[in-house]
């Protein structure tokens, strides 16, 4: 089943001289549900445009975006579908300071609810155990190292059980070791939980773990 379907996108920015510059320029893409896709390009390619644009967070200036068949390219307020169905996974990890690993895992769903359930509170649980940082519930975002960050990280983007994970970089601060983990966590979620994820980054290490390669260049996106 076709998750993703792209038609035509174009995102063009005005420049420091005032000028308009095409970022991506008739983007075509297609995903299917449970697909690994990796996006690699230079800095300044349009990765992050793109991947901004698939979780809805930038508007396409013209072209179709359709998400597990529904078309969004002129939905006014698309904040229902981020909390629904996608999750996001950041190099920078954004964990809240202020509040523990196991609350920080939580936030998604307190963002659209007062309280948790006992069985969210469960799966929240099962993430964690799946990630292997139970053992780290009770402790702050300082005192986590970058591997145990991105793993909380991860429980935290899939937490409300998205459709889809749009990882931004996610071994981007890492070294070789945690990057390797990052990668093996990712497989991971898609084989138990079937998300689909698209990996955007400059790692040709990490793009060569995913389904499918792509990389965008001069603002179109190729297979490789």
């Amino acid at each position: 089943m076709t998750l993703i379907r792209l038609q035509n996108i174009e995102k063009s920015f005005r420049d420091g001289d005032n000028q308009m510059r095409a970022v991506l320029q008739h983007i075509d893409l297609s995903v299917e549900q449970g697909e690994i896709v990796s996006i690699r390009g230079e800095s300044g390619s349009g990765k992050t445009t793109l991947l901004s644009i698939l979780g809805t967070i930038l508007r396409a200036d013209g072209g179709v975006y359709l998400l597990d068949g529904d078309d969004l390219s002129h939905v006014a307020d698309t904040s229902r579908v981020r909390a629904q169905k996608i999750g996001f996974l950041f190099q920078d990890h954004r964990l809240m300071p202020q509040y523990t690993a196991w609350e920080n895992v939580l936030l998604p769903l307190l963002a659209k609810a007062d309280s948790t359930t006992a069985d969210q509170e469960e799966y929240a649980l099962g993430l964690m155990r799946l990630l292997g940082v139970e053992y780290l519930r009770n402790q702050y975002p300082a005192t986590l190292s970058g591997g145990e960050a991105s793993r909380v990280a991860l429980c935290r983007a899939l937490v409300h059980k998205p459709q889809l994970l749009l990882a931004d970089e996610p071994t981007g601060q890492l070294d070789d070791k945690h990057s390797e983990q990052v990668a093996e966590l990712l497989h991971t979620i898609n084989r138990e939980l079937g998300t689909t994820i698209i990996i955007v980054t400059h790692s040709e290490t990490l793009a060569r773990t995913a389904d499918r390669q792509l990389i965008l260049h001069n603002g179109r996106l190729n297979e490789v």
